[in-house]
């Protein structure tokens, strides 16, 4: 299917009307889809192995999701000059439906496909600005937020692309996408460090008494017992779904595993990122039933 912008507009500080994007701009969902994809062959994450499992109209459209957030993130993560404007953007796509970037008109054609949530994508926007700002962490309720933001609002749109059943499937998937951030901050908590950056909650630090490898037993403990709580919540979200169950169950699956691997390797008594190894990741496709399905990169 073609699809085109709708060529809208922007009004300037003076009252002018200026263009926002090309009108003549025609986006095909086939080519959008085929980057997406080139894409996410790049990110070794077995995070997305859910794409795998899930009939093609909602796989597409969570590439074109991905293609979206995924650039976004980089943006925000390598301190690109643009990052701020083209946050912006989507930002005013999400409030005023304004096409004036090239990852608002994927999500101009990704909804014409779905009922997009659009403000899941706007706190989604509110948590790269965290990032892209350097706002500090200083509270668990805090952490609880930032990890909302950035990955709570994404399984939103995700399960809203699978499709729920029930009035608390969206809470639900908050607390699978909080857990999966926590799961992540813990998996990178040395590299985030070398890079001058902290998640973990300053209260939190405080009263564990240092982030340094070897010293932190009782912080990752306490860290690790707050996230398998909210996968247990989240897990919940699976029956609540109309596709993609079981994809979901092993993406859950899949990233509690490094919360296993942290344990096994002493509680972050060395400093290293954690890298669930192959054979334990075959362990989970097995336990799963994936299959073909997956394939190791």
């Amino acid at each position: 299917m073609k699809t085109e912008t709708s060529g809208r507009y922007l009004p300037t500080t003076n009252g002018d009307q200026k263009k926002a994007y090309a009108t003549n701009l025609s986006l095909r969902d086939d080519q959008l889809i085929t980057e997406a994809k080139r894409e996410i062959g790049k990110d070794i994450s077995t995070s997305l192995i859910i794409l795998r499992m899930l009939r093609r109209q909602e796989r597409d459209n969570i590439c074109l999701l991905y293609l979206v957030l995924r650039t976004l993130d980089d943006l925000v993560d390598e301190f690109k000059p643009e990052a701020a404007e083209r946050l912006e953007a989507v930002e005013a796509w999400c409030s005023e439906g304004i096409v004036s970037s090239r990852e608002t008109s994927i999500l101009d054609v990704l909804e014409r496909r779905i009922s997009l949530p659009r403000k899941s994508m706007q706190d989604y926007c509110e948590g790269m600005r965290h990032d892209l700002e350097g706002r500090t962490i200083e509270t668990e309720k805090d952490l609880d937020r930032y990890c909302y933001l950035t990955s709570g609002s994404m399984a939103i749109m995700i399960v809203t692309v699978l499709g729920t059943r029930g009035a608390e499937a969206h809470k639900k998937a908050v607390s699978m996408g909080i857990a999966m951030q926590r799961t992540n901050i813990l998996r990178d908590i040395d590299m985030d460090h070398e890079a001058g950056r902290t998640y973990i909650a300053r209260e939190t630090i405080e009263r564990f008494g240092s982030l340094e490898p070897g010293q932190r037993e009782d912080l990752m403990r306490d860290q690790i017992s707050r996230a398998d709580a909210l996968y247990d919540e989240g897990m919940s979200v699976v029956p609540m779904l109309t596709s993609g169950r079981r994809a979901t169950a092993a993406l859950i699956a899949f990233s509690r595993e490094i919360l296993r691997q942290i344990e096994r390797e002493g509680y972050g008594r060395k400093a290293s990122r954690v890298v669930v190894p192959r054979w334990r990741i075959l362990v989970v496709v097995a336990r799963h039933g994936l299959g073909s399905s997956y394939q190791m990169r």
